[in-house]
């Protein structure tokens, strides 16, 4: 559920900052791909330093 929420949050988050920058609707989609990305990978290393935990 971490992987997918920092997918989402990453994509909401890049979106509206390229937006907010003045971007148009193609960067915006850029910097939701790069940020989604991004935080994937950070919930997938949250997601195994949990597991390891438990």
């Amino acid at each position: 559920m971490i992987v997918i929420g920092g997918f989402l949050l990453g994509a909401i988050l890049g979106s509206v900052l390229a937006l907010r920058r003045g971007g148009r609707r193609l960067d915006a989609l850029q910097y939701g791909a790069v940020f989604a990305i991004i935080f994937t990978v950070i919930g997938m290393f949250l997601t195994i330093v949990i597991d390891r935990m438990i």
